[in-house]
């Protein structure tokens, strides 16, 4: 049974703080930005103050390739009028991102597989990061 994102499926809208601003900028721009630590220097995701790491309370945004490998993922089909995939992805800088795989054929995806950053509108407008196989 082979499945693609043709019909829309409506996207919640993220909720957005004041400290995580320049993350949901650079996907309205089509770009991915992750915060890294200034004390331990690991970057991470989501986008909060607070290192997961060290606890450092200071860091700096950097551009992100928006490139990396399909780490687990989950087809839902039965879970509202629009199947859609949940995966984590592992992007090249290092971080794990849960998201949404779109734009391809369901049944084609593999662990492993390579995936590109497609930012996708919220039910508001606000693009949120997902991604499709490379």
């Amino acid at each position: 049974m082979s499945t693609t994102t043709t019909a829309p499926r409506t996207i919640p809208a993220p909720t957005q703080y004041p400290d995580n601003a320049p993350y949901w900028g650079a996907l309205a721009e089509g770009r991915l930005m992750l915060r890294h630590c200034r004390s331990c220097g690991k970057p991470h995701c989501y986008p909060r103050p607070v290192c997961p790491f060290c606890l450092g309370d200071a860091s700096d945004w950097r551009a992100a390739q928006g490139q990396g490998a399909i780490y687990s993922f989950s087809v839902c089909r039965r879970v509202g009028p629009v199947p859609y995939v949940i995966a984590y992805v592992r992007l090249d800088e290092g971080v794990t991102m849960l998201t949404n795989i779109v734009d391809c054929d369901f049944d084609a995806i593999r662990i492993g597989d390579r995936v590109r950053l497609v930012p996708k509108p919220a039910e508001d407008g606000t693009m949120v990061a997902m991604f499709t196989p490379a």
